[in-house]
């Protein structure tokens, strides 16, 4: 049985590659820097060392390239969720788990945490970046369900639409969150106070 590599790529995927991951670099440092509100889109793109009309073929607002920048900060950290997850037992620690590092990623840096938690809702359903932050909702709610079954009385159904909800619960939880003296734990504590009202006894 023989096994092909993918080919590889030419010069100008190469280009555009190297490109959009300058942009990401550029965006993520000045967002971590000073916040999404306090940069503007010259100041990433000079960063990037490109032209402001070649960074709107990558993204056509700030709001857009947050979702680029964070998207794959918040998908990582739920697969470091769902691997927590996997060594509790109980639900209500199980759910936890899964919730602690979305939270702490969402409160590195609170303005770009609550802007990209509008996005996620806001943003244009058409544009390719707010697609994947809506994908990554759903895997969330998949991940989240995975644990609610294992009480026997939650069947599959159950579970997703306890999911959903426990989903809303960790994004209003976050979103409300304007103040940054609040930290992760405080999230966390009112999460979890939730749950325990949510979850059967």
């Amino acid at each position: 049985m023989s096994t092909t590599s993918p080919a590889p790529l030419g010069r100008r995927e190469r280009n555009k590659q190297q490109k959009l991951e300058r942009i990401v670099a550029a965006a993520g440092e000045l967002f971590a820097e000073r916040g999404v509100d306090d940069v503007t889109t010259q100041e990433i793109a000079d960063r990037a060392d490109i032209g402001t009309g070649t960074l709107f073929l990558y993204a056509k607002t700030k709001g857009e390239l947050l979702l680029l920048v964070q998207n794959s900060l918040y998908s990582e950290a739920l697969a470091r969720g769902e691997a927590a997850a996997e060594g509790t037992e109980g639900v209500l620690d199980g759910l936890l788990a899964v919730a602690r590092p979305i939270v702490e990623c969402n409160r590195v840096q609170v303005d770009n945490g609550r802007t990209y938690l509008r996005e996620m809702v806001f943003g244009d359903p058409a544009e390719p970046h707010h697609a994947v932050a809506l994908a990554i909702v759903a895997e969330t709610e998949a991940v989240l369900a995975a644990v609610l079954r294992r009480d026997s009385r939650i069947d599959e159904r159950d579970a997703s639409k306890i999911a959903r909800v426990i989903s809303a619960v960790m994004f209003l939880s976050m979103a409300g969150s304007a103040d940054a003296g609040v930290t992760s734990l405080d999230v966390l504590a009112e999460i979890e106070s939730q749950l325990r009202a949510i979850l059967p006894r």
